[in-house]
């Protein structure tokens, strides 16, 4: 269809996704999807058509002088998430952890202080205690539910940061309170976005002014890629993101990208699928008499459901629980050690089953799990909930055998 017939009524978010970042038709035909543009190097016809681009660059416009700029492949990935995200600029880095600390390091100098939700990503107090602190730069750590936050913002507050839901236990943050409270004292709010992938969640639109994310979860979808996204508002925050990129030689290649935007075309479908088949699993959890609590927001009985009904339109396939009081954590090991279908592994978003016991040491850091019990992180994926369930159940019987025979 030609740009003259195309309608004119506001398209869906599934249709903008899709579309977003489509090779223009040339000659009368073209491609569905942007090839794979690989280089280091870029040409320029003479002189002063390098001198304009680098002119461009200078003053914000995304073009390429150099390969690690990025091509249309990489362009095409940034125009699909930032339609995802509704934001201004997209920037693609080498992993989720890569994309937070060039946010941190981008918006923050020595001297500076930032809040910091303690139920975020652990991995950000590792950047905390192994860089940030040499720079002269604090973090603080708060509990979202228990603290007042506009009490703890000093003089030299430049950020605040946050997850939401929070990793391993799914705690839903009141995004609009807190950015509320950081517009009234002219802090800039990051949110990490992973756990929707972008898709049922809009910390943008909520008052938060830089969405980031670990494409290699959701977007990506295959277990296949290493990747983060960071997505800001406006051209200023854009501008001092961009200096920092630049200066840190960040960059993704060109096949990466790729399947990163092939992931995005049906990040809708799957994503609606993980929440089918994570709900029957935290359900049929909440009724086992090993189980003491499910973590899953879209569950009535979740205390984030209220918030989460409110500000998502959808659920993921991660689905943590607490075994009731009995099991330790060797039981707990063996458990996970005994499930078929469930992989044992440290990530999630791709379509298999994944489960992980919880690190103790990682839970402490969330105030708001004050137990001692066990718990073990799942991520659902795209198999029949039926033998998913059949799996855990079984797991759930050498735990019991193995209790018994222990007691």
């Amino acid at each position: 269809m030609s740009q003259q017939n195309a309608p004119h009524h506001p398209l869906g978010a599934a249709t903008r996704l899709l579309h977003a970042g489509t090779p223009p038709l040339q000659g009368g035909s073209g491609p569905v999807n942007v090839p794979v543009v690989r280089t280091s190097t870029v040409r320029f016809e003479d002189s002063a058509a390098y001198a304009d681009l680098h002119h461009r660059r200078v003053a914000g416009e995304r073009v390429a002088s150099y390969g690690r700029h990025g091509l249309d492949t990489h362009r095409a990935l940034e125009d699909a998430v930032i339609a995802l995200e509704g934001g201004h600029r997209a920037f693609l880095t080498p992993s989720g952890l890569s994309a937070i600390a060039l946010v941190l390091v981008a918006l923050l100098s020595p001297g500076d202080h930032a809040l910091v939700a303690d139920s975020v990503y652990s991995p950000v107090r590792r950047v905390d205690d192994s860089l940030l602190q040499r720079l002269g730069i604090t973090l603080e750590y708060f509990s979202p539910g228990q603290d007042d936050v506009a009490a703890l913002i000093r003089p030299n507050t430049k950020l605040l940061y946050v997850e939401s839901p929070s990793s391993l236990l799914y705690e839903v943050l009141d995004l609009p309170a807190l950015t509320a409270i950081a517009r009234q004292h002219g802090i800039a709010v990051a949110a990490d976005n992973t756990w929707s992938g972008g898709w049922f969640y809009q910390p943008l639109a909520l008052g938060a002014n830089l969405s980031i994310q670990a494409a290699t979860k959701y977007i990506a979808g295959h277990s296949d890629v290493m990747q983060g996204i960071v997505v800001t508002d406006s051209p200023a925050l854009s501008q001092k993101i961009a200096v920092a990129y630049e200066a840190l030689g960040l960059t993704i290649g060109a096949d990466d990208a790729y399947l990163a935007l092939r992931g995005l075309r049906t990040l809708p479908v799957r994503l609606a699928q993980h929440q089918r088949h994570a709900t029957q699993v935290a359900e049929w959890l909440l009724q086992h008499p090993q189980v003491s609590r499910v973590f899953y927001p879209a569950l009535p009985s979740d205390p984030g459901h209220a918030l989460w009904k409110r500000d998502f339109s959808g659920a993921n396939g991660l689905v943590s629980f607490a075994f009731a009081n009995g099991v330790d954590a060797r039981s707990a090991e063996g458990f996970v050690d005994a499930l078929h279908h469930f992989a044992l592994g440290a990530s999630w978003g791709g379509y298999e089953s994944l489960a992980l016991v919880a690190q103790p040491e990682r839970l402490r850091e969330h105030s708001a799990w004050q137990d001692t019990q066990p718990v073990v992180r799942l991520h659902v994926g795209l198999e029949d909930p039926a033998d998913l369930i059949a799996d855990l159940h079984q797991a759930f019987a050498q735990v019991a055998a193995r209790t018994r025979l222990a007691a």
